[in-house]
């Protein structure tokens, strides 16, 4: 199937609009002239209001998009100004593993209590269908990788994995009860331009090309699966046609892995400089490993990952270091 064949006349809620991901998906959607988005965020201060403002600024100008600034946890307060929603792609979250180690309820209570909201809103409104952003923290330290979503030893290690998967279990609830389909989509290590400042590879672009020491934890070894924000964007979109089962999970990766130390060669490389490198005890929270089994994306959206690493990287690198110059 064509992945943008159904993607026209539809009104879509997208929640967490402003974020790295929602806004490049709010982007392409927007490009359908017969598309309506309304996309809403709360500019959480996990990062600064500015570059959220940034990523939307081009959309406030297009007569098929509606902001709205609100929480989703308290969606009623600001229903109103939300007419005709064909689905929810729902992308808000409070992110970040190693923080939500240290403030445990307010992870809770935006990703569970703020899922639920969502959810309420959709069967209030008789809207059929949500797209969820999990995550591949969910699993763990599963040892057996790659990871499928029929794994059953989902070993969730810090209090926003936990969530995620408490997510995914409240939108089987709902779709059992109220014949909402709920799809959850488990990210993989999302990279791109809009990547938020308190990833990796934002961080190691900025402090080797300014000369800076970065932070290493543990030897390197550690591994992540790697997925282009444009590859994963697809995926949602593949997602907004599935329409074979009321619940259903995917992974939304890119079935390759690469270690840290990896991950750093590779930057260095697309900035042609070395690394400064400080050795760190690893952080509790974090997995040794992740790597996704996209065989059932494949299969039952047509998912096709076809972005590198070092490709996605020079992207990242060229959009950061042009936003850093001029601010």
């Amino acid at each position: 199937m064509d992945s943008q064949g159904k993607l026209f006349d539809m009104n879509v809620l997208v929640t967490g609009g402003a974020g790295f991901i929602g806004s490049t998906l709010v982007d392409r959607l927007s490009l359908r002239s017969g598309n309506f988005i309304y996309s809403v965020d709360n500019f959480d201060p996990f990062y600064s209001r500015g570059i959220k403002e940034s990523n939307i600024a081009l959309q406030l100008t297009k007569e098929n998009v509606k902001f709205i600034e609100g929480d989703i946890r308290n969606l009623a307060s600001f229903e109103d100004q939300i007419d005709r929603v064909d689905m929810v792609i729902h992308l808000a979250a409070k992110a970040g593993v190693r923080p939500s180690i240290d403030h445990p309820q307010a992870y809770f209570d935006v990703n569970i209590n703020g899922t639920l909201e969502v959810l309420e809103f959709c069967r209030r409104r008789n809207i059929k269908k949500v797209i969820f952003a999990s995550s591949s923290s969910v699993y763990g330290i599963n040892p057996k990788t790659p990871w499928s979503e029929s794994d059953s030893d989902l070993m969730p290690i810090s209090p926003y994995a936990s969530s995620k998967l408490a997510c995914e279990k409240m939108g089987f609830t709902y779709s059992h009860l109220f014949q909402i389909q709920f799809l959850a989509l488990r990210f993989f290590t999302v990279f791109g331009p809009r990547q938020r400042p308190d990833l990796a590879i934002h961080k190691f672009i900025h402090r080797i090309e300014n000369n800076a020491p970065i932070e290493v934890y543990g030897d390197g070894n550690t591994s992540r699966d790697y997925t282009y924000v444009d590859d994963v964007v697809q995926g949602i979109e593949a997602a907004m046609n599935y329409e074979e089962s009321l619940f259903e999970i995917f992974n939304i990766g890119n079935n390759q892995r690469y270690t840290l130390n990896q991950l750093i060669d590779t930057v260095s490389q697309v900035l042609n400089k070395k690394p400064r490198l400080e050795r760190k005890p690893e952080q509790p929270g974090d997995v040794p490993h992740t790597c996704a089994d996209i065989s059932k994306s494949q299969k039952k959206l047509g998912y096709s990952p076809s972005t590198s690493l070092i490709t996605g990287v020079e992207k990242q690198a060229q959009w950061q270091l042009l936003l850093e110059k001029h601010g």
